[in-house]
């Protein structure tokens, strides 16, 4: 099946490109687009929006600079909480009329209005429908997003927008829920982004027809090249990334800190590698820099530990490309490393850190970690070592 992108696009569900996977997901997504219309020879005023919830992030890192290029435009959606009298409002207006989807129209309001302006400059064909790409990746994984989701999904189809849910990673048992099920039915097509979620799919009657298998597009990123770093060894730095997400998911409190330090020690002690730690996502509410600086302290004496600072995707991929070896919980930094043919573990919570390895490898057993399984303070350093057990045999054969 072939898309159709020389239409008027929006792309909603856009968290903001703190979150650097997020970045990667539309950073990628709008260079596809632009590659399709330009090979295609589509009309250049063809708009391409993308609604944001920080237009701030995203012009401070990669997406600004496809903006600038034309590629698309960003509109950061309308935060009703900042408000006070027109969530009032808005709040009063949903309890007497239970316009449910009226919260997300006011959320949409600028994007739609930008495109209003822009949607009559090319020569619309006779019944075509401008496409609407839900691109958050995972979010129909948390069940608090998933109200919002189908009420946003509504809004589209409402406005007579094709949509498409994009590179997508659905828990099996969720399906279940009927009300997310018929949200899930009711898209024009669905990419997913690992055979778990699409033979889940399949099985939940979702006909092959407007169901896509297709790798994450955040796989496409491309590699900046970047400077030396002071401690960073290319080709010789274990590279480490842990998220404030993982360890709230672990079962024993500290355990997954226990076993990050303990794999730094193990490396340090038994090797001539150094270790990079990489921050991937630098939210308020969910910085890795907070963990990672934790491990920083106390290893930085070693004097064979760097951290990263914060930097666009397409930079933090070229410094783990670089890595001997690479540690992720954030999905990813971990697709970065895939990507790079970096040897990687993944410290998994969900079925996307599964479906994607099982994708590489033909099992998750060994390449994923899952956070909730953690018992022992050395499980890291036992999964590390399975995994270049694994690479040395590959290498002798």
């Amino acid at each position: 099946m072939s898309i159709d992108f020389n239409r008027p696009v929006i792309l909603y569900m856009h968290a903001g490109s703190g979150n650097h996977g997020c970045e990667a997901i539309a950073n990628t997504t709008v260079k596809l687009i632009a590659e399709h219309r330009e090979k295609s020879g589509a009309d250049k005023d063809l708009p391409l929006i993308i609604i944001t919830n920080s237009s701030e992030e995203d012009r401070k890192y990669s997406l600004g600079a496809l903006e600038k290029k034309g590629f698309c435009t960003i509109i950061e959606e309308r935060h009703i909480e900042r408000h006070f009298f027109t969530h009032v409002i808005y709040y009063l207006w949903r309890m007497i009329t239970r316009d449910k989807q009226s919260f997300l129209r006011y959320r949409f309001k600028d994007a739609f209005a930008e495109y209003g302006k822009v949607a009559g400059k090319y020569g619309k064909k006779k019944d075509e429908r401008p496409l609407a790409i839900s691109i958050g990746g995972d979010n129909y994984c948390y069940k608090s997003l998933v109200p919002d989701l189908i009420l946003a999904h509504k809004v589209f189809i409402k406005k007579g927008f094709e949509t498409m849910l994009w590179g997508c990673s659905i828990e099996p048992s969720s399906l279940k829920e009927k009300k997310l099920l018929a949200d899930l039915k009711a898209y024009d097509v669905i990419y997913a982004r690992e055979t778990i979620t699409y033979e889940a799919l399949l099985d939940a009657g979702f006909s092959k027809g407007k169901l896509m298998l297709r790798k994450d597009p955040a796989f496409l990123l491309e590699t900046a090249d970047v400077p030396g770093i002071n401690g960073f060894l290319p080709g010789n730095t274990v590279g480490i990334n842990l998220s404030p997400m993982v360890q709230a998911l672990e079962k024993t409190p500290g355990i997954t800190m226990k076993n990050y330090s303990n794999f730094i020690e193990f490396i340090l002690r038994n090797t001539h590698q150094n270790i990079a730690l990489i921050p991937h996502v630098v939210w308020n509410n969910s910085d890795d820099r907070k963990p990672l600086k934790e491990l920083y302290e106390i290893h930085k004496y070693t004097g064979r530990v760097v951290m990263l600072d914060d930097m666009p995707a397409e930079k933090l991929k070229g410094y783990i490309s670089k890595c001997s070896f690479f540690v992720g919980a954030r999905t990813h930094s971990t697709i970065a490393a895939y990507s790079s043919n970096v040897p990687t573990l993944v410290i998994g919570y969900s079925v996307k850190s599964k479906g994607i390895a099982k994708d590489l490898f033909g099992t998750y057993k060994d390449y994923v970690l899952p956070v909730q399984k953690l018992e022992s303070e050395n499980a890291l350093v036992d999964a590390y070592m399975r995994i270049m057990k694994k690479q040395n045999t590959e290498t002798e054969v």
